[in-house]
């Protein structure tokens, strides 16, 4: 089997990943669908959360899978304008929940039409130097002189840092994402689209696991202001599972064994330490999940509940692959 997949072309191991992943995700569904035909007399209210709440993962998996596809289906021009159209929406949740002023007008059309254009055409030209520091640098300092000029200095630092922030989680950290997709390394032409998957699966399967692990100990939160189901002991177990998930896919990336597990360990730190900001962020906002419909709703109603730990993610994965191997 190995020496088949190796026989491949790149295109092909790309295509076959993706046929092991669908078909992984069919057989999980068809699992789901039958454990909601079994009868548990005891405890059958928790039974029906657990089996809810795993039917909700796959959704997501199932969306970020699918999308994940076709922007390798559709060719790098594609990838990079449908990752833009989902830092687009993710970008919207996060404003959208946050109070403006008339003032943020002018700042929040620089930062919708004029910024996330820019950034991702960056991304698509393969100007790696600029569109690193385009957002932290030159955006950084342009949003306040954008929003000064507006001459309303009520909450001046508090909405400004709002917006900054916004940028930086939704449209910095996405447009890292297709990024992967145009880095080359050398013997690794065309192989970009496993560095992506990788990335996705080790920091949803370090999410997935220190979430399965804190529902099964429940061990008192660590920090029970932001998250009641964070905990340094399950965080440790979802960071070892992502860890070793990495170890084990390194045969599809440019990595040993030992450089997939540290890469993996770094993308698994950065996913769910940003997932926990965005927890923060929330509590701040009074609101249990991005979107409107979490106002009143628990649960991952909203896109940026999805790509959160993604949007961390990708920005330490990126600068950490390419300084690496000094793409």
């Amino acid at each position: 089997m190995n020496q088949f997949l190796r026989s491949l072309t790149p295109t092909q191991q790309v295509a076959a990943l993706f046929l092991i992943v669908f078909g992984i995700l069919v057989v999980a569904s068809v699992a789901a669908f039958l454990l909601t035909f079994r009868r548990r007399p005891d405890d059958d209210e928790a039974w029906h959360a657990e089996l809810k709440h795993f039917r909700r993962l796959l959704g997501t998996s199932w969306i970020m899978v699918v999308v994940f596809w076709i922007a390798w289906a559709a060719g790098d021009t594609v990838a990079t304008l449908l990752f833009a159209l989902i830092a687009f929406f993710a970008l919207r949740e996060f404003i959208t929940l946050s109070p403006t002023r008339r003032g943020d007008h002018r700042s929040l059309i620089l930062a919708f039409f004029v910024v996330l254009p820019i950034q991702f055409w960056l991304v698509s030209t393969r100007r790696f130097d600029l569109f690193t520091v385009f957002i932290p640098v030159y955006v950084f300092l342009a949003i306040p002189v954008v929003s000064a000029l507006a001459g309303d200095t009520q909450r001046f630092l508090e909405r400004n840092s709002k917006l900054q922030w916004g940028i930086m989680v939704c449209v910095y950290g996405m447009s890292h994402v297709p990024a992967l997709l145009l880095l080359e390394f050398r013997a690794y032409q065309g192989k970009s689209a496993f560095l992506v998957f990788f990335l996705v699966f080790v920091v949803q399967t370090c999410m997935l696991v220190q979430h399965v692990a804190a529902r099964r100990l429940k061990r008192p939160p660590s920090a029970p202001e932001v998250s009641k189901s964070f905990n340094w002991s399950t965080w440790l177990l979802g960071m070892a599972g992502g860890s070793v998930a990495g170890a084990l896919l390194s045969f599809i990336t440019p990595f040993r064994a030992a450089q997939a597990f540290a890469m993996a360990l770094i993308a698994c730190a950065a996913g769910s330490m940003g997932h926990l900001v965005m927890k923060a962020l929330k509590r701040d906002r009074g609101i249990t999940a991005w979107g409107r419909r979490g106002i009143s709703v628990t649960g991952a109603n909203g896109l940026l509940d999805r790509v959160d730990a993604l949007c961390f993610a990708a920005p330490i994965f990126f600068h950490s692959a390419r300084w690496y191997f000094g793409a």
